[in-house]
């Protein structure tokens, strides 16, 4: 890969440089510098052929007109014939919705950690593969909808169907995949809002403090210990393939049955 760094601080390039030439498996080329959006743009445009940059990681906030030079950038870039892949790197989280709405690979944080730079590059191989190989549409096929999430200071995009419930506890909403396990610090009628928004697979209100995928309830049956604080006996839904049932309160049984046979 030829990588083009574009960052005006000039300890976060190094550290960028050092991380990525500390990966073995990630080919590289060639890493350059740019200290702002203009001077990043110039030298895409300015690369001679079979020179072109394979990949820029962009920072967002930089000197410029706009305070969000970066998105400008990625904009920008996506007007070329070829455009690269972009990586965003931020100190700020909140910027991710907008660049993933310009089809960014990845997001990362700053400080940036190895193994999710890792990561991303891989991620970026993997594109530069299927597009050599002429079979992009074969290897990345569309993902669908996708969630963008924030987890204790990750930036994480969750395919909908891979998203089997969401819980609110305390100050956080626990989101749960086949895998893994999310903390999520936005509320569940935040997140309710935006799965709506998004389309895709349909979510059950189970609960005033639940929301489970359709496809991933099994069944609704009465249990014991899940009827309130006296441990009595109470409707709740099987998720699969976890196998964890998840309390249904009882006015939203009639719709939850509902659901379930639609």
């Amino acid at each position: 890969m030829r990588i083009l760094i574009v960052d005006d601080e000039g300890l976060a390039r190094m550290r960028l440089r050092s991380l990525i030439q500390d990966l073995p498996d990630i080919p590289v080329e060639a890493i350059v510098d740019a200290v702002d959006a203009d001077d990043a743009l110039r030298q895409v445009q300015s690369a001679p052929e079979g020179e072109a940059f394979d990949l820029l990681l962009l920072d967002i906030r930089m000197p410029g007109p706009s305070r969000h030079m970066g998105l400008k950038l990625a904009s920008t870039l996506r007007t070329l014939p070829q455009p690269p892949a972009v990586v965003f790197i931020s100190a700020h989280s909140e910027y991710a919705l907008a660049a993933f709405d310009l089809e960014a690979v990845d997001y990362l944080t700053k400080p940036v950690r190895r193994e999710r730079l890792h990561a991303a590059l891989q991620r970026v191989l993997q594109r530069l593969t299927a597009r050599a190989s002429g079979t992009a549409g074969a290897a990345l096929p569309p993902e669908g909808p996708v969630l963008v999430v924030s987890d204790r200071g990750r930036v994480l995009r969750l395919p909908l169907h891979e998203v089997l419930y969401m819980k609110a506890e305390l100050k956080y909403v626990t989101l749960r995949t086949a895998l893994h396990s999310y903390l999520l610090d936005e509320s569940l009628s935040e997140l309710e809002q935006r799965l709506a928004d998004l389309g895709g697979p349909p979510f059950i209100r189970v609960h005033r403090n639940a929301l489970v995928a359709r496809h991933a309830v099994r069944a609704l049956a009465l249990r014991e210990g899940l009827g309130g604080e006296d441990g009595s006996e109470g409707w709740a839904v099987r998720v699969a393939p976890l196998d964890e049932w998840l309390a249904v309160s009882r006015r939203q049984v009639a719709a939850v049955r509902a659901a379930l046979s639609a």
